[in-house]
């Protein structure tokens, strides 16, 4: 094996490994005659899952390797795809956290200064109502 396919094949096991949790799933979907226990049983290593497999199936090793390559290179599409469209909403999440913050810190601080008794009575008060009805709550639950 030349060394660029040496480190393919390294970094592919790595990231097999990384994501073998969340691949699992669809790995069951796709060899159902295989089961979790089984799969579990290989700690994630892309050899070993290979290797389970295509004893319980009767398919080479390097047909289901390749086939598990396809998995983990869908996976990663999907997992980019979704990255790209939940970063503007995260940006969008952050202007108005700093929106609000800029808009109402303000709004709250000023009373909480001027009467600093009455605040923490009211926020005393709030706890003791939230505590009752979370109490009441798990007792007619």
């Amino acid at each position: 094996m030349d060394p660029h396919t040496a480190t393919a094949s390294s970094t592919a096991q790595q990231q097999f490994r990384e994501r073998f949790e969340a691949l699992l799933p669809t790995i069951q979907r796709e060899w159902p005659e295989v089961a979790r226990q089984t799969l579990e049983a290989t700690r994630g290593s892309l050899d070993d899952v290979a290797e389970v497999i295509a004893e319980q199936t009767g398919k080479t090793v390097s047909a289901v390797t390749l086939q598990l390559q396809d998995l983990l290179q869908v996976a990663g599409q999907q997992t980019h795809r979704l990255a790209d469209v939940l970063e503007p909403l995260e940006q969008q999440l952050e202007d108005l956290l700093d929106e609000l913050n800029a808009n109402l810190r303000p709004r709250i601080e000023q009373p909480v200064r001027e009467r600093p008794l009455l605040a923490i009575g009211l926020a005393g008060s709030v706890g003791v109502l939230l505590g009752l009805m979370l109490a009441s709550g798990r007792r007619s639950g």
